[in-house]
């Protein structure tokens, strides 16, 4: 059988994030917040489900530069993959720093800083968007002569360490401290406090920093998340909020050459005021009321639906017909915001859940022969839907909120 192997690195993690927990909550540490947790293996969902139809983009890409632009072509050989390795780490490190220091970059991954906790499930946060401008940085590679064949390995190797990092569990490694970038070297960087900025941007070496002037040895325990934290379980928002406030901010400036000037400055130069004015244009705002338990449980087993389809969707992508490649994407997109909503107690989930109905509706058609029988139900659905859509809702709404303020 055709197998993606990749399907079984899902269960894998997650395992591995439950060890994680496991250890923690023994331990008495309170290291993990249920409701963030969500929201960052929810990006890491997304992510991994766009990864499946961009991986081999990325291939063909190095591919056809090596062939037709490379200085050189390099073919495997134990000095050329170690050197192979240092350049990767060396590009990680100038794409990662670059990232921090231009708005246009940082729009891509600031979505990885947004957790306030430190945990694994911090670590799933990376976007396909992130993915696309690592691969133009990563395009140095093939430009230089070495094969897509050996890039693409060592970069999945390569994605594998970082993992490891995003980790409060682990202190100081000795020796390795002076190597390897480590979870306290990790802990670091993704701190909010003001002497931890901009600092530690290494992915497997700590010596780019040592070397660049970048290194800052863990003191006291760090503050993590954003400098401004953004108070949303959204994933949408999540996604494009900084997008909105560079677009903001650049609409602020006067002259094409100041607003060229905002794209590639520093996210500092944002104004603090412009999170405020997106927010009330977008309506976005965290509910304070507590989710329950019934809440939290219909959320989390959504969560766990969606990891275990998504691991097979994977693994057997290759079986897959063009409808569910469409339709299954589209369902656990759906999902993944139905999740951020429910968890800020929205009103307006039921609109985003009636689509997904609907996508399941027609998943299940795939299998139905008599066209007649497809349009009947369909029909049905619509009729029922539009006829008592009020009071569907609010019977939905009562369900998952377990609240008659609806």
């Amino acid at each position: 059988m055709n197998l993606n192997i990749l399907g079984l690195a899902i269960p894998f993690f997650v395992g591995l994030m439950l060890l994680e927990y496991a250890i923690a909550k023994r331990k008495k540490l309170s290291y993990f917040n249920l409701h963030n947790s969500i929201a960052n293996v929810s990006i890491g969902i997304a992510e991994r489900l766009c990864d499946v139809f961009v991986a081999g983009i990325f291939y063909f890409i190095y591919d056809d530069l090596q062939k037709y632009y490379g200085l050189f072509h390099i073919k495997p050989g134990v000095v050329l993959w170690i050197l192979l390795f240092i350049l990767t780490d060396l590009i990680w490190y100038w794409y990662h720093r670059l990232a921090h220091e231009i708005n246009i970059l940082w729009m891509a991954h600031v979505v990885h800083h947004q957790s306030e906790d430190f945990n694994y499930t911090a670590s799933t946060r990376i976007t396909v968007l992130q993915a696309f401008v690592r691969t133009g940085f990563w395009c140095i590679l093939p430009l230089l002569g070495f094969p897509a064949g050996m890039i693409t390995s060592l970069l999945l190797v390569h994605g594998l360490y970082p993992f490891f990092i995003h980790t409060r569990l682990i202190g100081n490694l000795g020796v390795l401290e002076y190597i390897l970038v480590t979870p306290s070297h990790h802990r670091v960087h993704h701190a909010s406090d003001e002497k931890y900025l901009d600092k530690n941007y290494g992915d497997v070496l700590i010596i780019w920093d040592k070397l660049f002037g970048t290194f800052m040895k863990e003191e006291e325990e760090p503050k993590y998340g954003l400098t401004k934290p953004l108070k949303t379980y959204s994933f949408l928002w999540q996604h494009f909020h900084f997008a909105i406030e560079l677009w903001l901010s650049v609409k602020q400036q006067k002259g094409f050459t100041s607003k060229i000037k905002m794209v590639f400055a520093k996210p500092e130069r944002i104004n603090p005021n412009v999170r405020e004015e997106a927010e009330k244009i977008f309506n976005i705002k965290q509910n304070p009321a507590p989710i329950d338990k019934p809440l939290n449980r219909y959320v989390i087993w959504q969560m766990v639906i969606m990891l275990a389809t998504l691991s097979l969707f994977i693994l057997f992508e290759h079986y897959m017909p063009l409808q569910l490649k469409i339709a299954f994407p589209l369902l656990v997109i759906l999902t993944l915001i139905n999740c951020g909503a429910i968890m800020e107690q929205k009103k307006w989930i039921f609109l985003v859940e009636s689509l997904r109905m609907a996508v399941l509706l027609l998943l299940s058609f795939y299998s139905l022969a008599f066209w007649q029988v497809k349009m009947m139900v369909i029909l049905l659905f619509a009729g029922v839907l539009v006829f008592y859509y009020d009071q569907i809702r609010r019977a939905y709404l009562l369900y998952v909120y377990r609240r008659r303020r609806f």
